[in-house]
């Protein structure tokens, strides 16, 4: 029996409500609010398989110093970032994604599409989706500067996590 396109998504929004990272939003889409970052989540169909379209934003280094970033670091963060997450692959239990990642203003955003026959492993993969990009930000924090919200919760979560003080980015 061959599911239709509405069949699909259907399946998929069950999975989303199921899945307590979700919160479902007015224009129909679901956010995923379980990290600093806000993910957004577009649900859709490919024939038999659920679509997760999903969009994290973060900010640029610059957009989160005290100080200026010097450009050439910026570049360099911006590089490295677009590096790391090519390799978000390893984070899903599904097929390989889709990744795209681009600057828009002071941000970087970072685009995944999955696409999976099983929409309960779709909806866990967007969430380890925000959940890596999260963490790769942080891996990226580049030590020297002063920082503000989030980076600063997230270095001292990440510093608690690890036992150790302040002071230092988690690396």
């Amino acid at each position: 029996m061959v599911m239709s396109e509405s069949d699909t998504i259907e399946r998929a929004r069950r999975a989303a409500g199921a899945n307590e990272s979700f919160e479902p939003s007015e224009d129909g889409t679901y956010a995923v609010r379980t990290t600093a970052f806000e993910g957004s989540v577009e649900i859709d169909a490919d024939g038999g398989a659920v679509v997760f379209n999903v969009t994290v934003a973060v900010p640029m280094l610059d957009a989160v110093t005290e100080d200026a970033v010097a450009p050439v670091v910026e570049e360099g963060w911006f590089e490295t970032f677009e590096l790391r997450i090519g390799d978000v692959d390893g984070a899903i239990r599904g097929d390989d994604g889709s990744v795209s990642v681009s600057q828009d203003g002071d941000e970087a955003v970072v685009a995944v599409e999955l696409r999976d026959l099983d929409a309960t492993r779709a909806a866990a993969d967007a969430v380890a989706v925000v959940e890596y990009v999260e963490g790769t930000y942080v891996e990226g924090i580049v030590p020297g500067y002063e920082y503000t919200e989030p980076v600063t919760l997230l270095v001292r979560q990440a510093t608690d996590a690890a036992g150790g003080s302040e002071g230092g980015t988690p690396l």
